[in-house]
């Protein structure tokens, strides 16, 4: 993978689209999961949203460790870097369910708690990627800003 792109650091470019892809994602699968109509209009774009978020994810992890190799190490890098390597089981688990409700979906309707246990580990998984979109962002703006918020306080 390149350390740059068009001149710029490919990992915050890489992952300006998973911030996007991975979210949008996980909006898809919970709509598909728990509302009849939209899983109708949705279709196949569920899963293959998802799955972009799962190719994603390792190379947004990839780029952040290059990055991380030329800046060098910190504390605040390090607790990002740990978050961000505990997004990809998360990302799979909603692939898997993005699959299983659209599979499920084009299926006559067979029983109602298949249908309520795929809806319910559908959420699962949409707060487990949403929870951890988050708590990397986060953690990735504190490493990236940190040092700037500290010079302006001085």
């Amino acid at each position: 993978m390149p350390e740059t792109l068009f001149g710029l650091p490919a990992h915050p470019l890489i992952v300006h689209a998973t911030v996007v892809l991975v979210p949008l994602g996980a909006l898809l699968v919970l709509l598909h999961a728990l509302w009849p109509a939209a899983r109708r209009r949705l279709g196949i774009v569920t899963p293959l949203v998802a799955l972009v978020g799962v190719v994603l994810v390792p190379l947004s992890t990839e780029s952040g460790e290059n990055l991380e190799h030329a800046l060098g190490r910190s504390e605040l890098i390090e607790a990002h870097s740990r978050l961000a390597d505990g997004l990809l089981p998360w990302m799979v688990g909603l692939f898997v369910m993005a699959v299983a409700v659209y599979v499920l979906g084009r299926r006559p309707a067979g029983p109602r708690l298949v249908g309520v246990l795929a809806a319910v580990l559908a959420v699962v998984a949409v707060v487990g990627v949403t929870q951890q979109v988050v708590r990397i962002g986060h953690s990735g703006a504190e490493a990236t800003w940190s040092d700037t918020a500290s010079a302006d306080g001085d």
